[in-house]
Formats: structure tokens, sequence, C-alpha cells
């Protein structure tokens, strides 16, 4: 069975200057709303959707908000308590007893007054060939509102099913992020795996030797955080909107970086037919300890985007992805398996120890978990044709 993948497709709204008045007041009271909804919440202790529903829908109603659109904000109020829930087990808004803990335990969630506002296909639709959409408002329904996207957006808002969308006001523009059902292709056999090894020296090395240098944007981000420290301290009117427009601005480099990385890795495996073999590196900040002048780095490095992009692709084209062990995959030996800590001589050296082999550090690395992602794949090939049997 092919299953189904799910990408967000980021439309650009270029309203009027009446259509913009009209989306910003919807906004503001979807969300203004949106706080009464989540402090009744807070006082009665009720967070799951139906009973909140039951609860807050009636209020809603009353003033004058659409059915859908009163629906869908008691719903975003209960996934944020879902989220927040979610965090205080995780224990990041610090231990029990704490006092920062208890403090924001004490307090309801609260909505911005730009918050995203979700909509659906029930209170929003979509006239593609003239790249416009038809959304509610507190002013009624609002028609003809267009948008801009590249042409490969617009094929897969076209071919594939849409589904809850999110109407977000960032930096004085408007955006529609588009949820969109996309089927995965098939998954062929591979014929071996293309190991990938995740760093910060090099963003990602495969196991055919091919190194993606981090250094560039080591550099920028470098210079990004010592221009930020610049601001911050200065502190003065100019300063701050400088800061406010460079505040997402690093984060769209990496995603770019990231973009690239993954398509890059993921076309070399489907034309040379393997499966691809990606550390798993889930909760590696926690388990990491690096020295202070590297935490930076460490902590500004999106790992599981990297390792997102590459899944959500890898699926689109059909190429089987297995998460291994990365345990001591820096100090194995990728020819005779031979692990010691002292294989390991410095960032980018390895010297086998038993064998005396030489080698990129990191290419060595990408070649020990293109082997252990094929020991993986024959594992549960195993066991899926022995299942198969019975």
């Amino acid at each position: 069975m092919v299953g189904v993948s799910t990408i967000t497709v980021q439309l650009k709204l270029t309203p009027s200057p009446e259509q913009a008045a009209v989306l910003e007041q919807t906004l503001h009271a979807l969300n203004d709303h949106a706080n009464h909804v989540s402090r009744a919440a807070h006082e009665q202790g009720i967070h799951r959707l139906y009973p909140l529903r039951k609860l807050t829908y009636t209020r809603l109603r009353e003033a004058r908000i659409g059915s859908q659109a009163a629906q869908l904000t008691i719903k975003k109020v209960a996934d944020a308590y879902t989220t927040f829930h979610a965090n205080l087990k995780a224990a990041n808004y610090g231990p029990k007893g704490s006092e920062r803990r208890q403090r924001i335990e004490s307090t309801p969630v609260v909505f911005r007054p730009e918050a995203a506002q979700p909509y659906d296909a029930r209170n929003l639709s979509f006239a593609l060939d003239a790249h416009t959409i038809s959304l509610w408002t507190v002013q009624g329904r609002m028609k003809d509102v267009p948008f801009a996207c590249s042409p490969d957006q617009m094929k897969v808002l076209a071919e594939h099913k849409r589904g809850e969308c999110d109407l977000v006001h960032r930096d004085g523009a408007w955006f529609l992020l588009v949820v969109v059902a996309v089927p995965d292709a098939p998954e062929h056999e591979p014929d071996g795996f293309l190991g990938v090894d995740l760093g910060i020296v090099n963003v990602a090395t495969t196991s055919d030797g091919q190194m993606m240098a981090g250094r560039k944007l080591n550099r920028y981000r470098r210079r990004q955080r010592q221009l930020r420290a610049k601001l911050q301290k200065k502190g003065t009117r100019s300063a701050k909107r400088l800061l406010k427009r460079q505040r997402r601005k690093e984060s769209r480099r990496s995603r770019d970086a990231n973009h690239v990385i993954s398509k890059r890795i993921v076309a070399e495996a489907e034309r040379t037919s393997r499966g691809i073999a990606l550390e798993d590196l889930k909760g590696i900040r926690q388990r990491v300890r690096q020295r202070k002048p590297q935490r930076a780095a460490l902590h500004s490095w999106s790992f599981q985007q990297l390792g997102s992009f590459l899944i959500y692709k890898a699926k689109r084209a059909g190429v089987p992805v297995v998460l291994v062990n990365p345990a001591y995959s820096s100090r194995e030996c990728a020819e005779c398996s031979y692990t010691h800590r002292h294989n390991r001589i410095c960032q980018a050296s390895f010297t086998c120890r038993s064998c005396g082999v030489v080698a990129h550090a990191d290419r060595n690395a990408s070649r020990v978990l293109a082997r252990r992602g094929q020991e993986a794949w024959n594992a549960g090939r195993q066991s899926s044709a022995s299942d198969g049997s019975q």
C-alpha cells in the first residue's frame, strides 16, 4: 500500500489595502476570542476539544463568529493546551515545584493579536485559474483575494488533496500555509545503501565521499550572532528595527541550505537505486556535551530539519530510508569494524589501530552508517518474509 505524506505549500497573499484591513481585523478578533476560550479552559480545567467546544461554542456564535471559524478557534486552543501539557511532561518549563513552572501553570495560554488562524474547506476556497481565494471574515465572505506562487506549487495544489490552511500575518506581509496530502512513490528494493553522516563542520558527508561543508553557514551564523549582540547592546529604536528585520533571515538561510543538501542526497540515492542510511539524532542536544565555544554552533544547527527534509523527499522519490543508531560510528573502522576511542585522532582524521586504514573521519563514519543501514534493512526484510509465509 502506498503511503501519503503531508507537505506545506506557502502562498503569498497580495490583498488590496481594504482587503488587508479586513483580514487584520479578522485575525485580531479571532485571537481575542481564542484568549477568552483559553481563559475559560484554564478556569474550568477543561482542555480537551469536545468538552471545550460544549463549554464555549455558544458564546462564540453569539458574538457573530461563523460556525466553522468558531469550531477552528476552539480547536486551536485545544491544540495549544495539548502542546502545553506535552511541554510540562517533558519538563521544558522546569522541574515540578520550580518557580518558573508554577508561574506558567498558573496562567492560561495567551494568543498574540496576529497569531496564525486555521481555515479549512468549509470557510476558505480556491479559484486556482484566477489565482485567488475566498474566505470568511468578520465582515462576511471576502472574495477574490489574489495570491502568488511558483508553477510547481500551483501544480501541487491542483493535483493533490488540500487540507487545513493557516492564515499568517508576518512582517507586514500576508501568507496562506496550505497542508497538501501527496502520495508517496512506490518504494523500490535498494541495491545497497548510501550512508549519511551529519555534523557541524561538514553538514553532511555521504559514503560516496561527497562532503557538504558547513563552514560558510557557520561563518554567517557567527556574524549574525555578533551583529545581534552589538544591536542589543546599542538598544536604540533604529537598532531594534534592524533586529526585527534580521530575526528570520538566519532561519531562511539555514532552511534553504538544508533543502539544497537533502535534494542532492536523495537525487544521488535515486540515481543509483540505493536507500539512505541516516543516523537517528533524536535527543542529540541532550546527549552531547560540548565545550562552551561550541555550544552555540550545536544548538543553532537544525539537525531535525535536515533529517525531516531527507525523509520526506525520499518518500516522494520512492527511496527507502533507514534510521540507524549512530553510537560509536565515529570510532568504528568501516573496513574491519574495530572500535576504539583512539581511532578518532581529531575532528577530521581517522586511523584504525587494528588494520591501519587511514581515512577522513566523517567519510569513515558515513560508510559505517551505510553498512548498519544494510544490516537493518536485511533484518527487516527477512522478518517480513517469514511473516508472509506463515
